[in-house]
Order: structure tokens, then C-alpha cells, then sequence
């Protein structure tokens, strides 16, 4: 069965968030692949006698989801911070899309672009934990967004990730109080490296 690797990134020094709090983040993402990893040896494991395992079998799948989950979404996460900020160009594609898919969002004398913002970071305070994620859609050729709880509860089926922001508390109680998360999102778009978000979205459309 495929072993995941732990993959390594390189995170300059960022505004509003610690470098503790990426330290311990990263520890925590090295925890999902272990874990995901040593899942699939147990369902090896188990398979030798289906039947007589099948409920930890079936636990064990269920399990699985959320520690691979957690593994994929932090890559995204850790990597839209590598490089240092980089804006997102006025001609990018992806700023072309989102303000043709998100046209209804140029309101109060936003733009387009600006009033999607808004709305993503507003879905990143939604009360719980889990995930604000913006995804492409290559059945309809559209951008979406959407709230994941958790991290593997709610994922929209077929759509490929392009930006995903934690809102566990884990990822901001180093640096902020639960009533202040609010100024995290607001440091991890103020750190957002928008190239690689770009990459994403371009690899997502071929």
C-alpha cells in the first residue's frame, strides 16, 4: 500500500503569525501523515480475516478520511506561505475568474474580487473548527467556496482544492484568544503568497 511522505516547507518569517505557532502546526501535520500511514498497515494488517475484523476494519476506513484529509489540507495551507507575500496580479487569471464567477459580490461599492474576499474571510469565522476553502469545479468551469468542518466533513465531491485556511484553534492560539481569531485570518491573507495560490488554480483547470 502507498506510504505517504512528510513533506518539508520553508516558511519565511510572517506578520501575525508566530514562529512557534508554525513550528508546533507543522508537528501537528507530521502527526496526520504518520497516522494515515500507520492506518493503512492496520487495514493490511486486518484484512487477513475480513470477516472476523470488519468493525475495526470499518472504523479504520472511517478514521482515514480525517487523518488524510488533515495531511492534504495542511500541504495546501503550509505551501501558500512559502516565498514570502506576493499580491495577486491585476491580470492574473485567477483574478479574472473569481471576479467573473463571483460578479453578484461587487456590492457597497466593492469590487468584485474585494467582495469575494470578504465573504471568504466571513466563512473562515464561522463558529466550530475546521476549514474555509476555495475550490475550482472542472464540471462547471467555476470557482466555488465553501466551509469543511473539521477537515473531511463536508469536502464538495470532484472539485480540486486552490486555497484552503485553517480555523482550528490550533492554528492561531499560540499568537491569538479565540474572540481575536478574526486578526488571524486577516495576517494569513496579509502573508498569502498569491503565486502559489495561482499555481494551484491553473493546475486545477488542466
Amino acid at each position: 500500500m502507498y506510504k505517504y511522505t512528510e513533506q518539508k516547507f520553508s516558511i519565511p518569517e510572517l506578520k501575525g503569525i508566530s514562529k512557534k505557532a508554525i513550528e508546533e502546526h507543522v508537528k501537528l501535520y507530521a502527526g496526520y501523515v504518520k497516522n494515515a500511514n500507520l492506518i493503512n498497515e492496520k487495514i493490511v494488517e486486518y484484512k487477513t480475516d475480513s470477516e472476523k475484523n470488519a468493525y475495526a476494519l470499518g472504523e479504520l476506513q472511517r478514521r482515514f478520511s480525517f487523518e488524510f484529509n488533515g495531511m492534504r489540507n495542511h500541504e495546501y495551507y503550509f505551501k501558500s506561505l512559502e516565498g514570502g507575500a506576493q499580491a495577486l496580479g491585476t491580470n492574473s487569471p485567477l483574478r479574472a475568474q473569481i471576479e467573473k464567477d463571483f460578479a453578484d459580490f461587487a456590492t457597497n461599492g466593492m469590487s468584485a474580487f474585494d467582495g469575494w474576499l470578504a465573504s471568504f474571510k466571513a466563512i473562515a469565522l464561522t463558529r466550530g473548527i475546521g476549514w474555509a476553502m476555495l475550490y475550482y469545479d472542472q464540471h462547471t468551469g467555476t470557482l466555488t467556496h465553501a466551509w469543511v468542518d473539521e477537515q473531511h466533513l463536508g469536502q464538495l465531491n470532484g472539485l480540486q482544492l486552490v486555497l484552503g485556511l485553517d480555523m482550528w484553534e490550533h492554528s492561531f492560539l499560540f499568537d491569538y484568544v479565540p474572540a481575536d481569531k478574526k486578526k488571524y485570518v486577516e495576517a494569513f491573507f496579509e502573508n498569502l503568497n498569491w503565486s502559489v495560490i495561482e499555481k494551484n488554480f491553473v493546475e486545477a483547470t488542466k
